[in-house]
C-alpha cells in the first residue's frame, strides 16, 4: 500500500517555513516566488500553524487587514491537520476531502516536520501509478513473442 513517504520520496521533503511574526506580505511574496499555496509557520523548529491562500482571502482581504503590517500569527490556521510518513494515501486523501484542506504537513513521531503533502501531490502520484499500470497491462496484453 502506498504511503505519504512514497510521495515525499518522489517530490522531496523541503518545506517553506516562516516565523509567526513574519508579515502576510512577506508570506504572500514568498508563496508567489516559490509557486506554492501555503507556508508552514514554525517557532523554534515546531509547527505552530499554516498560512494558505485561503487564509489570505478569508482573514486578510475580507477583513480589510493591511498585509504589510499583519503578522502571520494573527491570521494563520492554528488547528492544523497533519499526517505521518506511514499514513496511507487513501487515508490521507480522505482526511483532506472530509476536512476541505489541500495541505497536510507530515510530522514524525516526535512532532518534527518531515515534509508537506498537497492534494495536487496525491493526484499526481495516483496519475503516475495509473499510467504505470496501463503501460504494464498493454505490454502484457499486446506483447508478441
Amino acid at each position: 500500500m502506498d504511503s505519504v513517504q512514497d510521495i515525499l520520496a518522489r517530490k522531496g521533503t523541503a518545506v517553506i517555513a516562516m516565523a509567526p511574526n513574519a508579515t502576510v506580505l512577506q508570506a504572500a511574496r514568498t508563496m508567489n516566488e516559490r509557486g506554492v499555496g501555503s507556508v508552514l509557520v514554525m517557532w523554534e523548529s515546531r509547527l505552530v500553524g499554516v498560512f494558505t491562500e485561503r487564509d489570505v482571502l478569508r482573514r486578510v482581504v475580507a477583513e480589510q487587514r493591511d498585509p504589510a503590517t499583519t503578522p502571520l500569527y494573527e491570521v494563520m490556521t492554528v488547528a492544523v491537520l497533519t499526517c505521518q510518513p506511514g499514513t496511507g494515501l487513501l487515508e490521507c486523501g480522505t482526511l483532506m476531502s472530509e476536512n476541505r484542506v489541500r495541505h497536510l504537513p507530515v510530522l514524525d513521531d516526535e512532532g518534527a516536520v518531515r515534509g508537506i503533502v498537497t492534494s495536487g501531490d496525491l493526484l499526481a502520484f495516483q496519475l503516475a501509478d495509473q499510467q504505470s499500470t496501463i503501460a504494464h497491462l498493454n505490454r502484457y496484453v499486446f506483447d508478441v513473442r
